[in-house]
């Protein structure tokens, strides 16, 4: 077994370097900012610690020893070793990074954003795969896990560590088919909670704000059915008179293309922030970085280009 010398000053590396490169204690000295006496003891603890001069006279100049031109390569490679390890992250080439990332978001932004994402990252960076995981019915650590890298959407997480970032504020919308009876006369707090609703919940909650609102009206609406995803509660309420609720701005952009019509809700309803979240041991990776930036334009991109519905 090797013996390691736990004593041995790692900055020593960096001053023999130098040392070799400008072969004088001087330039060497000046190339790493310090005096022309500490650069001396530095040299003089280089040679206790290798038992060999390095550099000695010759004439009016120095000249390397035979131990130390056979470790300078070795050295010079160690000390651009240490740099590059201890240099901040350079930003990722989107052209060049293969990876797949792993995002957990609920299912109205996955409809919304999806394919504009999905059409980016296939742009910048044709050999990243975006695999969206949906929100599990129970409450589970995926970023602290490391099953996700990223989470979108409404984030009710708890663990304290994890970054979030806010994306924007959205607020709930009723969404019903065209030609549907609420689309016709004044929509009261009333005519909301007397026609049938449909709710998309990914644990098949039966009541929400919405419930909570009207209750403190003394009303009391009608839940005729839960379905799990954001695009399943569209389809079904396009073929029925059953009303759904959307996000003002995510969802904006499907509830269209379906030829659905939002109407505001008469109650006062909490915003809605979403968000993105992953964990601290992503933040500096320059891919996780590059992701996060593409995500956030994305976002912004398509609240400009789908402006809310005027109702």
């Amino acid at each position: 077994m090797i013996a390691r010398n736990a004593n041995i000053d790692l900055n020593l590396l960096t001053a023999l370097d130098a040392l070799l490169e400008e072969q004088s204690v001087t330039a060497a000295a000046d190339r790493l900012g310090l005096s022309g006496p500490a650069m001396s003891r530095a040299l003089g603890r280089i040679r206790r610690t290798i038992g060999d001069p390095v550099l000695v006279r010759a004439g009016r100049h120095m000249v390397p020893t035979p131990r130390a031109l056979e470790i300078r390569a070795e050295v010079r490679r160690l000390v651009e070793a240490t740099h590059n390890i201890l240099a901040p992250t350079a930003p990722a080439d989107p052209a060049q990074l293969a990876r797949v990332f792993t995002i957990n978001a609920n299912d109205l932004f996955v409809t919304s954003l999806g394919p504009r994402l999905v059409a980016r990252v296939a742009e910048e960076a044709p050999q990243v795969v975006l695999r969206f995981i949906g929100e599990s019915h129970i409450d589970v650590p995926l970023l602290r896990d490391g099953a996700a890298d990223l989470e979108l959407g409404v984030i009710d997480s708890r663990e304290p560590e994890i970054r979030r970032e806010e994306l924007f504020v959205d607020r709930s919308v009723a969404v019903v088919r065209e030609g549907h009876p609420l689309t016709t006369g004044k929509l009261t707090a009333r005519r909301f909670a007397d026609a049938s609703h449909l709710i998309f919940s990914r644990r098949g909650r039966l009541t929400g704000p919405v419930d909570a609102a009207l209750a403190a009206r003394g009303l009391r609406r009608k839940v005729i059915a839960t379905v799990p995803t954001f695009a399943a509660s569209l389809m079904m309420v396009r073929d029925s008179d059953a009303v759904g609720l959307t996000g003002e701005r995510a969802g904006m952009a499907t509830v269209r293309g379906l030829g659905l019509r939002t109407l505001p809700i008469p109650l006062e309803l909490p915003p809605m922030t979403m968000e993105m979240a992953w964990h601290p041991r992503q933040e500096a990776d320059a891919g996780h970085r590059w992701l996060r930036g593409v995500v956030r334009e994305t976002v912004q991109e398509s609240l400009r280009d789908v402006p809310p519905d005027e109702g």
